[in-house]
């Protein structure tokens, strides 16, 4: 189940359940005591070598700038083809299942493929290597959810025709379309309470010159859902949870807007008025084919419908967005706040200043070699890759998402969850969780631990292909012992082991890493 909200990030200073957190003093703490530490650093450099940084690390991820620059613009510019292959496939010039998506694979590795290969003739560092192959992962990624949705999106097209062609032929027995839509009214009114026909009295105490009338059936149905749908948002606002409330749930291409619930806030349609007919084969049919027509609109405002999305600006909005899911509609803010982007834009800078001074001033200079023992190595990486990690992590996940969330009125801000779970990065793993894991259920039906074992293969394939573009060496080391250790039942059962392990674990891993890759 992938869920859209509209969500701020836990570290957003706007985030009222973050700011009565009783522990929010860490978070100012942290950033206080790591200025003094920068600052203290810089006096250091600067007593002992006359400077307070020499900007080696600064010469060697600057180098080949323009044509990184002018690379990664063609690697963007390349994914809007994505818009002709979905026109295509919307006007059935391809056939999604299997023609189409053989083609979409192809594709995508071919992508990879060419972005590997001018990654290696460059001869760049691994700044440079890495920042390229990982946004090659991203931008393939989102090529894949566009068309892989728009894809099945066709094929539920194609499956509604079919029953609605089916339905039309049921109906013919019962005299016709029309007459089926009458009947099946005359059921649903009786199922509801009764609506009165003709003209009703003039209240005594209406003003004078007042008409009464009573309205059609169709309309009443619709005001009475309309009002149970308002209700039962009301109720969940009241029991306090604004997640319940505002959840938007999606299960394959299909999301429910917030405070949605089993009563459509829309006329019903004809089919959903067929499906209260009273003969079963066409209340079926009709049940079918208003499933299938619900997966074809956006239901957040119910504004987009299949294939209408398929458009350059569409795509060029979703590229903006800082997910890797496609939906139809994404839960929206009503404004861009120029003082948020600015505040992140800030925000951005000052994090990266932070981090590239211990970059710079306690990781490259203590590189590994084979004379150094792994002991001492571990006990001086350990600490600087962790703050390394805490920083990157903030710049990517809280500077950077909630910028582009900002310039893409994305309403959904949580990038991450809890630290010791899958859902650290949120994008990543809501793309395994519907592309890899639901999506290796459904069409090779794959048991749950089979599918997770194949998404856990296709995670640890991707990092390992990063680390060897990076590095050119292939050492294979995986996460599979930290897994079986958080996997005991005595540590699954006890959160603050399960917490100490996971820390531990990227404390011991970074090092470790950085061992294997750089000495040996």
């Amino acid at each position: 189940m992938v869920t859209f909200a509209p969500r701020k990030s836990l570290f957003d200073i706007s985030n009222e359940s973050s700011t009565s957190n009783e522990f929010r003093g860490f978070f100012t703490l942290f950033w206080i005591s790591l200025f003094l530490f920068t600052v203290r650093t810089y006096i250091r450099s600067i007593e002992t070598n006359g400077y307070p940084l020499d900007f080696e690390f600064a010469s060697m991820f600057s180098r080949d700038a323009i044509t990184l620059a002018i690379s990664d613009a063609v690697l963007v510019l390349n994914t809007a083809l994505c818009v002709p292959f979905a026109k295509a496939i919307a006007k059935g010039w391809i056939r999604y299942y299997w023609f189409g998506v053989v083609l979409q694979h192809l594709w995508q590795t071919a992508v990879l493929a060419m972005a590997i290969t001018w990654t290696f003739n460059r001869q760049w560092p691994w700044v440079q290597s890495g920042f390229l192959t990982l946004h090659s992962f991203t931008m393939i990624m989102k090529m894949h959810s566009y068309l892989s949705t728009n894809g099945q999106l066709a094929y539920t097209h194609e499956q509604a025709e079919k029953v609605l062609a089916e339905l039309k032929e049921a109906t013919e027995a019962e005299g016709g379309w029309d007459a089926a839509l009458r009947k099946a009214e005359e059921v649903m009114m009786q199922q509801d309470s009764p609506i009165p026909q003709g003209t009703p009295d003039v209240p005594n105490n209406a003003p004078e010159g007042s008409t009464t009338s009573y309205i059609d059936a169709r309309t009443a149905v619709t005001l009475r859902q309309r009002l149970a749908a308002r209700n039962a948002a009301g109720n969940g606002k009241a029991d306090g949870s604004a997640t319940s409330a505002a959840a938007v749930k999606t299960t394959g291409t299909r999301v429910l807007p917030p405070g949605a619930t089993a009563v459509p806030t829309h006329p019903p349609t004809p089919s959903e008025i067929l499906a209260h007919h009273p003969s079963e084969k066409i209340a079926r049919l009709a049940r079918a084919h208003a499933e299938l027509e619900s997966e074809l609109t956006g239901p957040v405002e119910g504004k987009v419908r299949w294939p209408a999305n398929v458009t350059m600006r569409d795509f060029a909005w979703y590229q903006l967005t800082p997910t890797l899911v496609y939906e139809l509609e994404y839960p929206r803010t009503e404004r861009i706040r120029p003082l948020y982007v600015f505040e992140k834009t800030v925000a951005f800078g000052g994090t990266f200043a932070l981090l590239y001074t211990i970059v710079e001033t306690f990781i490259i200079p203590l590189t590994p070699t084979k004379e150094q023992s792994f002991a001492r190595s571990l006990l001086d990486l350990a600490l600087p890759f962790m703050m390394a990690y805490l920083l990157l992590f903030y710049i990517i996940f809280e500077c950077i998402c909630n910028a582009f969330a900002e310039l893409s009125y994305f309403a959904d801000r949580q990038f991450y969850d809890d630290w010791f779970s899958r859902k650290w990065n949120r994008p990543v793993h809501t793309f395994l969780l519907r592309h890899v894991y639901a999506s290796t259920m459904s069409s090779y039906k794959l048991t749950k631990q089979s599918a997770m074992f194949v998404t856990f293969l296709v995670s640890a394939a991707a990092h390992e292909l990063v680390m060897a573009i990076v590095t050119q060496k292939i050492r294979c080391i995986a996460q599979i012992p930290l897994i079986a250790v958080g996997r005991i039942p005595a540590i699954r059962r006890n959160k603050l082991m399960g917490n100490i392990v996971f820390w531990l674990g990227l404390y011991a891993g970074f090092p470790l890493l950085c061992v294997a890759y750089c000495a040996y």
